[in-house]
């Protein structure tokens, strides 16, 4: 797909009207990153390992409302299988992720199941709105994890040309596959690979999805509906990957 450049209108009178407010000149050099004296974020769930780590995000799964799985390389092929017949089968939607190769499901993401009429589509960037239809249409959305934030039990997402969005948004059912060495405290440490991913000069994620279980909202009264702006249903599979 064609990157369309964006277009910045009033942005001088915009900064300036800023530094008037502010009263002082505007700058365009100089401005450092400030250094805070208490930095409280860092010290939430600090000094834990993987597996103190993993307690924590199973506990939060069950406050979230979402189903959690463990199981290691070996078993994650039948595991995702079973999950998915769990929540009726097909249409299944994927990103094009080398990870589903690497993890050994090619099997069940590059063709129909046999015997279990699984259809599955690949986010495919050439064929454009057609994935979002697709994505509309389906059962259920599979994407891997690439941060998993134990604090609130959320998967983070990096979106990219062969990994949309609405995989994660518009089936009826989510599943996320976490590799146990995505799992970090809390959202500080993603952020912060984030900046240094920034400055580093690569190339970061025009999108980035926090997603905890399923969709949910309490607006109305209090008063918890599960499933109104997106899947009504999730599963976590977290996968011992070292």
């Amino acid at each position: 797909m064609t990157k369309m450049a964006g277009t910045i209108k009033n942005k001088e009178s915009f900064l300036n009207n800023i530094a008037q407010n502010l009263g002082r000149p505007r700058r365009s050099q100089g401005v450092l990153r400030p250094e805070w004296n208490h930095r409280p974020q860092d010290g939430i769930l600090k000094g834990l390992n993987q597996d103190e780590l993993l307690e924590v995000f199973k506990e939060q799964c069950i406050r979230i409302h979402t189903t959690y799985r463990e199981t290691n390389s070996l078993g994650l092929y039948e595991t995702l299988k079973d999950t998915v017949l769990e929540y009726g089968g097909g249409p299944v939607i994927t990103w094009e992720d080398p990870r589903f190769k690497e993890f050994g499901l090619s099997a069940l993401i590059n063709e129909d199941w046999p015997n279990e009429g699984v259809h599955t589509h690949i986010w495919d960037p050439k064929l454009g709105d057609e994935n979002i239809r697709k994505a509309e249409a389906a059962n259920v959305g599979i994407t891997f994890s690439d941060q998993t934030l134990a604090e609130s039990g959320t998967v983070v997402l990096f979106s990219g040309s062969g990994k949309g969005r609405s995989v994660s948004l518009l089936p009826a059912t989510y599943i996320a596959i976490i590799p146990k060495s995505t799992l970090v405290p809390r959202i500080t440490q993603a952020a912060q690979d984030i900046h240094k991913q920034i400055e580093a000069g690569e190339e970061v994620a025009s999108c980035v999805n926090f997603i905890s279980g399923p969709s949910n909202s309490a607006d109305i009264e209090m008063n918890l509906v599960v499933g109104v702006h997106g899947p009504i249903k999730a599963t976590y599979i977290v996968v011992k990957d070292w």
